[in-house]
């Protein structure tokens, strides 16, 4: 428990890797490659998001896949960065830090995707083999209910529960605080899935 509240990084480093993660992670590739591919702002459609999600109902798979996986991949390399810069605190700070960028980007007036690609690559960074834990259970949810978002919402409440019990505090801290993030950008979810009008996997129209 001490461990929890002992940080040995300084505030001119913490600063340093919260600002180089936030702007790595703000860089929003589902808006610019969508524009690169000639499908226009993808922001006028669907959801609005900036993510995999919403640039998939563009009907280009290629291109949500691309950037699902160029929205992981941002964290990790913030986290990873940060880690190699300035130690194992530092990294922890960075990937939370491209997390927060993800969702509010300063260049889109701060409105951007849900962060489920960021959270599973700041998970990559700094805790890789819980991606596996993260992975196991998304996919055991989506098989039972059918639901992506619930399975993304369930897996996100187990990680920090999983790096207490493994006895990685700091980060399990930093996640939960994310993951509370993550409902709250999910509470439109949340509320369809409550009411039962929550899309299923597969499903059209």
């Amino acid at each position: 428990m001490a461990d929890l509240f002992t940080w040995s990084i300084t505030l001119p480093i913490a600063l340093m890797a919260l600002g180089f993660g936030y702007l790595l992670g703000s860089i929003p590739f589902g808006l610019i490659l969508t524009k690169a591919a000639g499908l226009g702002d993808i922001r006028s459609i669907g959801s609005g998001n900036i993510g995999a999600t919403n640039v998939l109902r563009t009907g280009n798979k290629k291109l949500a896949a691309a950037t699902l996986l160029l929205d992981a991949f941002k964290a990790t390399a913030a986290a990873l960065l940060a880690q190699a810069l300035w130690g194992p605190e530092a990294g922890i700070l960075g990937g939370f830090a491209a997390f927060m960028g993800h969702l509010f980007p300063v260049w889109l007036g701060f409105k951007g995707g849900k962060g489920v690609a960021t959270y599973i690559g700041t998970l990559l960074g700094v805790a890789p083999a819980m991606v596996l834990v993260f992975a196991f259970v998304w996919l055991t949810v989506a098989k039972l209910s059918k639901y992506s978002s619930l399975s993304a919402l369930v897996a996100t409440l187990v990680i920090p529960v999983a790096l207490w019990i493994v006895g990685e505090p700091k980060v399990a801290l930093i996640m939960a605080v994310m993951t509370v993030i993550s409902y709250w950008k999910h509470k439109g979810n949340i509320e369809r899935l409550i009411n039962g009008t929550e899309g299923k996997i597969g499903q059209k129209g």
